[in-house]
């Protein structure tokens, strides 16, 4: 098949299935995003990204990319940051439908952003809980775990959005207002997930450890870091089935049943069916982390 062009980018071999035998080809992949971007982008623009990318599709090796390199494209932008060692090293945002597609064309099937602009990468701006449960946990408790979040988030002032993560949980994001510390944010959030714990060890653990979480929800507060990373909303895991990341409303999620509920067709079913952002006031609230 003859190269397409796609919000002024040249995307070559549309063909290729890159989610196995028979799913979706690069180019319905791209005219996934370019339908969606409207959604996505103000989750995901000026932001530092990670990448899962895909050269040979799901059947060969992924590989995360956070590293700029200019074969991404010109409207693939870099940013120098200073990781850890103290070195600097350009990092990859992008501003644009054009940027992502470019992304795209470059096998890229999964956006991960910081929680935190490139104009002031050391101040972030929302926090996230990731929720993902240990095999057999019942979506009604993954459904019951984010509420709970939401409403000690919520008296302590601060409102809180909702996603399915296109894997087995959910995401809650709260945005607050640029100025805490990387480390404050950090020691926030395991406050949360620490007293959950200690209300419900039988129902949570706040660990990262596969091997203590049997029967368990692990409540991830650990993306709240400087340089961590987390799947943005409206983007596609590289998992069978093309599911997608999707920010739902309060209401919505109790009628779902696993955070996968969105593969790719649905998705731009949805995209094309909503009225308003599920995730509507995300960026214009003004509210304070305590």
């Amino acid at each position: 098949m003859a190269a397409l062009t796609v919000a002024g980018v040249n995307v070559t071999h549309p063909e290729r299935e890159v989610f196995g035998p028979g799913g979706p080809t690069k180019g319905e992949v791209v005219a996934y995003y370019e339908s969606v971007a409207a959604w996505m982008l103000p989750e995901l623009a000026r932001r530092p990204l990670s990448l899962v990318r895909c050269p040979g599709g799901l059947g060969s090796a992924c590989f995360f990319q956070k590293h700029h390199a200019d074969t991404l494209g010109r409207h693939v932008k870099p940013v120098v940051l200073e990781e850890k060692g103290g070195d600097e090293a350009q990092y990859i945002y992008v501003e644009d439908v054009a940027g992502v597609i470019e992304l795209v064309q470059m096998n890229t099937l999964e956006f991960h952003p910081w929680g935190s602009h490139v104009d002031d990468p050391d101040k972030p701006d929302r926090l996230i809980f990731d929720l993902d449960p240990a095999k057999g946990v019942p979506w009604k408790d993954i459904v019951a775990a984010a509420r709970e979040i939401r409403e000690r988030l919520g008296d302590i002032g601060l409102t809180s959005f909702v996603r399915t993560s296109g894997g087995k949980g959910l995401h809650v994001v709260a945005p607050f207002r640029t100025g805490p510390s990387w480390d404050a944010v950090k020691a926030f959030c395991e406050g949360i997930a620490d007293a959950m714990v200690a209300d419900a060890p039988k129902r949570y653990i706040a660990q990262a450890s596969k091997a203590k979480r049997e029967g368990l929800i692990f409540i991830d507060w650990l993306r709240n870091t400087r340089g961590a990373t987390s799947v943005t909303g409206w983007s596609l895991r590289a998992r069978e089935g093309a599911p997608v990341a999707m920010p739902v409303r309060w209401e919505e999620i109790a009628r779902l049943k696993t955070g996968a509920a969105f593969d790719m067709n649905k998705a731009v079913r949805r995209g094309r069916s909503l009225e308003a952002d599920p995730w509507e006031g995300m960026g214009t609230l003004k509210q304070s982390l305590p």
